[in-house]
């Protein structure tokens, strides 16, 4: 599946102070109040929960092997791929909640209540490598690649995709790139580079992946900082071949950390012949707050406020759509990771996005599913959580306006029983705003 990399030549460290230093404390404050999960997780346990779930994952990393069994990596720079494969045990349905990593309290693991590693094997040829695949080959032909973003450790980047595979449910073979972070808010600008000096690796694993006969259409979905990695990596894949392979039909940025004005370049770069762009945003995201003040106070891509016409006219113009989760409400401090975090968005992801289809359709649009059964007071809660996702969907796509008025109407009639006043947007509630205007 993989092409042999050519050696990395590790990038120098910036020297960040002044706001940098500020901002990461503030940051490291913020994270004090919250739990870190124990080391040596990645230890195998002996057996699992009879009735829990066994996900094998394939991981591609540029990461340094770390001496300790139960990391695996460090968060240090490798000179070449390495590739793992990790089964991973994940808890009953009824023994969690779905969006979330149990991560153990202490070790071993209790499995029928914890997240476990039941394996970890390394790959030292591309022949083992193409038969894990052929073994965990997804009936679609599609591959979901999935790249972290900053301040994650190895560790972490194993679980969380582990927990998106089997929350999501979707029908594609998993893949997880996982670069050199060291896992530290302090490290904000070594995870930069880092990122940089993984952008040729993930450019070779996506065009091995694209050589595979059997891999029918690729995925990707990346959050923070690995978003920035991923658009350089198709980028520098548009550049030298003149076009991004076919393949790569799905991109899914979650919360970017990405310059609204490079985003844009980096776009027109690509080329005509790009794959299709989704981005989650959310303007309450904290996390991106700091990195705005850190980069020059320029807009970062996952914050951006899509009632902003000038935004908005970008984003149609080049085709991609804008999920804004700005109304939903998840157990993340910093509101960065909602894209996983959220159950009714892990059920998009799997139901719709991963497998290529558009969710701006009003017969398939997430907001439309749920607000149909707005009945219940329990009912009307999910169906503001699912008109919160297809609002500024109904701003970007005018073809999703209609069935965005009409859940609307539906969600105040089913809310009107409850007593409580719903608050709909001005042009559904007797206010009419002329077609294409800003939004107020």
């Amino acid at each position: 599946m993989p092409a042999s990399p050519e050696p990395f030549i590790p990038s120098p460290v910036p020297a960040f102070r002044g706001r940098l230093m500020a901002g990461m404390l503030a940051l490291g404050l913020v994270l004090a109040s919250c739990a870190s999960p124990p080391e040596g997780v990645l230890i195998p346990v002996a057996q699992t929960e009879p009735d829990a779930t066994e996900t094998s994952i394939l991981v591609a990393t540029t990461r340094a092997p770390s001496d300790n069994p139960g990391l695996l990596y460090s968060g240090e720079r490798g000179a070449q791929i390495d590739f793992n494969e990790l089964v991973v045990s994940i808890p009953p349905d009824k023994n969690r909640k779905i969006g979330e990593v149990q991560w153990p309290k202490r070790m071993p693991p209790d499995p029928s209540r914890d997240f476990a590693t039941l394996s970890a094997t390394p790959f030292a040829s591309v022949g083992e490598v193409e038969a894990w695949y052929d073994q965990n080959r997804s009936q679609s032909g599609r591959v979901l690649l999935f790249v972290h973003g900053f301040n994650t450790r190895y560790e972490s980047a194993v679980y969380r995709f582990a927990q998106i595979a089997h929350d999501s449910k979707t029908d594609a073979t998993p893949v997880l790139f996982t670069w050199p972070s060291r896992g530290s808010v302090f490290d904000y600008g070594y995870d930069k580079e880092s990122t940089n000096y993984s952008r040729s690796a993930l450019e070779t694993l996506l065009t091995g992946a694209v050589a595979v006969p059997e891999i029918r259409e690729i995925t990707i979905l990346a959050h923070s900082m690995g978003t920035w990695l991923t658009v350089e990596s198709l980028r520098q894949m548009a550049i030298r071949n003149g076009k991004i392979a076919p393949k790569i039909t799905d991109v899914i940025l979650a919360s970017p950390d990405l310059d609204v004005d490079v985003f844009r370049q980096q776009i027109v770069d690509m080329g005509p012949e790009r794959p299709k762009f989704t981005i989650f945003v959310s303007k309450d995201d904290r996390a991106l707050t700091l990195s705005r003040r850190i980069s020059g106070n320029v807009d970062r891509l996952g914050q951006i406020d899509i009632s902003n016409p000038i935004y908005r006219e970008d984003l149609e113009n080049a085709g991609i759509t804008v999920l804004d989760l700005s109304a939903l409400q998840v157990g993340d401090t910093l509101n960065h990771s909602k894209f996983a975090e959220s159950p009714e968005v892990v059920r998009l992801l799997g139901q719709r996005l991963i497998a290529g289809q558009s969710v701006t359709d009003q017969d398939i649009g997430l907001g439309t599913e749920l607000g149909a059964s707005a009945l219940t007071l329990t009912d009307t809660v999910g169906s503001a959580a699912g008109m919160a996702i297809t609002a500024p969907i109904a701003i970007i796509d005018p073809n999703s306006r209609d069935a965005f008025t009409a859940q609307s109407r539906r969600f105040g009639q089913g809310i009107a029983a409850t007593g409580l006043k719903p608050n709909l947007p001005k042009e559904v509630s007797g206010t009419t705003r002329t077609p294409g205007a800003a939004p107020d």
